[in-house]
């Protein structure tokens, strides 16, 4: 489905990394005013480190020079992107210490862990769109940030750099393209008439992963390579373990919790995929009696749930209608298929859900999985 435009969205967001070079932010606002006004951000956010917070703050939000304010008074834009201190988000170590730079092994883990959180929380709003700026900070950092937005972006979400022309991209004192002339002093020496700078946007394609996320992590915080490994699974092969003292349900060493009725009917067709048996048909008999015989193995037959299935399934062999006994598994069927997708997102579930042939009047289900993917502890 087409997104809608940025625009449509009543929050619109501009997410960037900064070092040295607070310039990234009125320099994308600039290339993104000349694209689509109506597609200006609403809002500011930086990821920085102590020393970036700080420059950024000096540079961009003071009285003096204040080039973000200057920015909105040069472009009649005044007071409509919000972005002052608290949207400037510096990363901090793992005692909650603000970072003066990334050097070490430990500050990547944590930076990837912090903008990745960000990026998450960002992307949780469904009336906002996020526009993810790679252009400035260290190499590390947008390249955490591009991951980030690749892991957790949606239709609306966009990623981009900003080109600066010749001899302005290395200069301090350039912010962005002036609507009037105004001198600079750029490398050699030289001097340069701001108004004559060209600022353009590249926008960049990124693959979706989103829809490869449990719902676990799109809803709270986790570490950056959790989410890595999260989406990489539709990809793994598959590996179900079943232990029958406790009941639990293992996908990929991850734990599913079903009950009774599902654990024992996925036991069921779990053993008939070990056996490599071929699909069972539900309107049958025969398949009625062959799941009750697996109920009896995994649940007290003296207790509530066994008592339960068995009457169930009795009045509906004793009606003679194969329709019920399809009315009967079918729910049991979705609500496993919905754990597992919960567990690991819609994408890596499909390698274990269970799935369906033949015509619809005679459908017949399995797992999709061999049987040296399952194991089952007696």
């Amino acid at each position: 489905m087409t997104p809608e435009p940025s625009h449509a969205y009543p929050r619109r967001i501009l997410l960037a990394v900064t070092g040295l070079s607070p310039q990234v932010v009125t320099e994308t606002l600039y290339a993104l005013l000349q694209r689509d006004p109506s597609c200006l951000p609403t809002e500011v956010h930086l990821i920085t480190t102590r020393e970036g917070s700080e420059r950024a703050r000096l540079a961009l939000l003071s009285e003096d020079p204040g080039w973000f304010r200057r920015f909105l008074r040069d472009f009649a834009l005044t007071e409509c992107i919000r972005f002052d201190a608290d949207h400037i988000h510096v990363l901090t170590d793992a005692n909650g210490e603000p970072l003066s730079d990334i050097r070490s092994p430990q500050d990547n883990e944590r930076a990837a862990d912090l903008i990745t959180e960000w990026v998450r929380q960002f992307t949780a709003d469904d009336h906002a769109a996020l526009h993810v700026s790679i252009a400035g900070g260290r190499k590390t950092m947008g390249y955490y940030l591009g991951y980030a937005l690749s892991l957790y972006g949606r239709p609306q979400d966009r990623l981009s750099h900003v080109l600066v022309s010749e001899p302005f991209e290395s200069s301090w004192e350039f912010f962005y393209p002036t609507p009037y002339e105004r001198i600079i002093q750029v490398k050699g020496d030289k001097l340069a008439n701001c108004q004559d700078a060209r600022v353009t946007l590249a926008e960049i394609p990124f693959v979706r992963l989103r829809e490869e996320l449990p719902r676990r992590l799109l809803q709270g915080k986790a570490r950056f390579s959790e989410v890595v490994a999260a989406a990489g699974r539709a990809w793994a092969e598959p590996r179900l373990r079943l232990t029958l003292q406790d009941r639990r349900v293992y996908l990929d060493d991850e734990s599913a919790s079903l009950g009774p009725t599902e654990f024992a009917f996925l036991y069921w067709l779990a053993q008939r995929a070990k056996r490599d048996e071929a699909e069972v048909e539900w309107s049958r008999q025969e398949a009625a009696e062959e799941f009750l015989d697996c109920a009896r193995q995994v649940l007290n037959t003296a207790g509530s749930d066994y008592e339960r299935i068995e009457n169930a399934l009795s009045w509906r062999l004793k009606g003679g209608n194969p329709k019920d006994l399809g009315d009967y598994f079918e729910p049991h069927k979705s609500k496993i298929n919905k754990v597992f997708e919960q567990i690991l997102g819609s994408h890596a579930a499909r390698r274990y859900q269970i799935c369906r042939s033949g015509a619809k009047g005679a459908s017949r289900y399995s797992l999709p999985l061999s049987p040296e993917q399952i194991e089952i502890i007696e």
